[in-house]
């Protein structure tokens, strides 16, 4: 059984987070992956630490193992002439190219999509940047923290009289990794059917503002800006975090069906027929009335007494976990959601295909491990050529 996307060869220029999303999530359905990095440094999050965790092949960041299992590292200095030549050539025998660069910064060296797709009609190349190759903002740099507040994001996250705040995790360059994971096999199916590669142009703010969902719409159905509701849900009640005996529980009510269930549970099943709480939409209505009644009933139980009941009654709701109480989660564990690489610990792929599954065959690299193998095999360079482009430090070889 081969893996999904043994067939692709991926080389992956980009750096930090949201184009070695995409390249990880492509390597783990089988593609090769080849990252080429920059001799000495490489990618930025190789650097951002601590903490660091000790691979056997050196220290790396936490932050470089999240994001870049499943790939070999090349280090080339693309400022080079001889570099850029060596990465032409590899793009010439790739499916797919990934890079994350200022728009305009990889023409200077024959590396954008016009001068690689010329060589290679055929290659999908992936463009990923904070606002896009065009509009007024194009130039402009482009990180996770500014496009969750410029895309709306912290602006509706936090609590209402408090200021607004971002995701706890960089989840613009999450969501950017799997729009363009998504743009890239759509872009491979065209080319199945026509023979041509494309250029994908994708944005963080752009993402960003798709992925507003339900509170865009809100928006632009109302014309009402969406406000800050802490962990309240503008939609639906009860759909928020309520106090017990000894913590917090979440209660994430969907249909009147589950809120009848949690007012017997609670004690109070008249609520179930009340018209001020009877439906959902009622419960919006009357939100300051119902949630203080909410609040003193959920204090009477410990979370793990609610947590059982609600499961019990098929009411969904549960407790607020720390990473150490979600690693230990029979749930979690049962689902195998940690993973060992090579000796090193990585959260799995959510992915269950029953036919082809993720698969975990390499630890994330450390700098230019696989430089001269990679050269070698691809392009065929000797090893006097490989030690001459090294000795030059047109690459690195460890």
């Amino acid at each position: 059984m081969s893996d999904a996307l043994a067939h692709l060869k991926i080389l992956d220029l980009s750096r930090v987070l949201a184009g070695p999303w995409a390249s990880q999530l492509l390597a783990d359905l089988g593609a090769e992956v080849i990252k080429i990095e920059r001799p000495g440094t490489g990618d930025d999050t190789r650097s951002w630490g601590p903490p660091w965790f000790d691979t056997g092949h050196g220290h790396e960041t936490a932050y470089f193992l999240a994001a870049n299992r499943n790939k070999e590292s090349v280090a080339i200095d693309i400022t080079r002439p001889e570099g850029q030549g060596l990465v032409r050539r590899l793009a010439a025998r790739a499916d797919v190219v990934i890079e994350n660069y200022k728009v305009g910064a990889l023409a200077r060296y024959g590396l954008d999509a016009v001068s690689l797709r010329a060589a290679n009609p055929r290659l999908v190349y992936c463009s990923i940047t904070g606002f896009g190759q065009d509009g007024p903002y194009a130039q402009r740099p482009g990180y996770d923290f500014l496009l969750q507040a410029m895309g709306g994001l912290m602006s509706i996250t936090g609590d209402p009289d408090g200021p607004p705040q971002k995701v706890g995790v960089a989840l613009t360059d999450v969501l950017t990794g799997l729009y363009a994971t998504v743009g890239i096999l759509a872009a491979l199916a065209h080319r199945d059917r026509t023979g041509e590669g494309q250029h994908i142009d994708l944005a963080l703010l752009d993402v960003q503002v798709a992925c507003l969902a339900n509170q865009a719409m809100n928006y632009l159905v109302t014309g009402q800006t969406p406000r800050r509701m802490g962990n309240a849900h503008p939609d639906i009640v009860p759909y928020e975090a309520f106090p017990t005996a000894d913590g917090d529980i979440v209660l994430a009510v969907g249909n009147d069906h589950q809120w009848a269930a949690f007012c017997r549970l609670a004690g109070r099943p008249e609520w179930a027929t009340d018209p001020r709480f009877a439906t959902n939409a009622a419960r919006v209505a009357n939100r300051k009335t119902l949630i203080p009644l909410l609040r003193q009933a959920t204090v009477m139980r410990t979370t793990d007494e609610w947590a059982a009941a609600l499961d019990g009654a098929g009411v969904p709701g549960g407790p607020i976990n720390d990473l150490e109480r979600v690693f230990d989660d029979p749930q979690i564990r049962h689902r195998g959601m940690r993973k060992d690489v090579g000796g090193v610990p990585q959260v799995a792929n959510p992915l269950r295909l029953s036919a082809t599954p993720p698969t975990y065959r390499r630890a994330p690299p450390a700098l230019g491990a696989h430089t001269a193998a990679v050269l070698g095999r691809e392009l065929g360079l000797t090893e006097s050529e490989l030690a001459r482009l090294a000795q030059q430090d047109v690459i690195g070889i460890p």
